[in-house]
């Protein structure tokens, strides 16, 4: 979990939405986000934040800051990150800056783990978990494509999904069953939706 400082990282006002996407492996989250970001290209209203990595840049994944592993606890301890977690053997983290568009009434949208949910509700007071996935029998076919796992491995791991809760935000969920351009349409209309709202 994160070590960040009150003081450096305030919680910011309801001016704006800080919009928590979430969802299993397999769900085409990141390919999602990837529609999000074209379509909402321009629109300085919408912010999709930066992640911090322990990993190396890599063709065709997320673009992302990258740091070993030191240089990461050390942004941890001086309060710069306002939340970060662990999986698959590498650190992630929000650097505080990436939140301070809300602030402004912008809609700031972070890729995050459900495991800090509950800490990242702490961080603004309109707050969205959108919720990407899809029926378990497709989670499974695309997981099985990459190569990645045996089919044993796969069905362990799709075993292992916890429900999905949230202390005070509204939850989204975005059926992703469908073609990329139905599904980024459903995500645009939430995003856009949650600006005017504010407006």
């Amino acid at each position: 979990m994160s070590l960040h400082s009150p003081e450096l990282v305030a919680p910011v006002s309801a001016v704006g939405a800080l919009v928590l996407v979430v969802g299993p492996s397999g769900a085409g989250k990141d390919t999602l986000m990837d529609a999000g970001r074209a379509g909402l290209a321009g629109d300085r209203r919408f912010r999709f934040a930066r992640r911090l990595i322990t990993r190396r840049a890599m063709a065709g994944a997320e673009d992302h800051d990258s740091c070993d592993e030191t240089a990461f606890a050390g942004a941890e301890a001086r309060g710069e990150l306002a939340l970060s977690w662990r999986a698959h053997g590498l650190s992630y983290g929000i650097p505080a800056a990436e939140l301070a568009g809300v602030a402004a009434g912008d809609v700031v949208i972070v890729n995050i783990s459900r495991a800090v949910i509950a800490e990242a509700e702490r961080l603004a007071e309109r707050v969205v978990v959108l919720n990407i996935t899809a029926p378990v029998q497709v989670l499974a076919h695309r997981l099985a494509a990459r190569g990645r796992e045996s089919e044993a491995d796969i069905a362990a791991r799709l075993r292992r999904e916890a429900p999905l809760t949230a202390e005070r935000a509204e939850i989204v969920t975005i059926m992703n069953d469908r073609s990329i351009a139905e599904a980024a349409e459903e995500l645009l209309a939430v995003l856009r939706a949650l600006r005017q709202h504010g407006s």
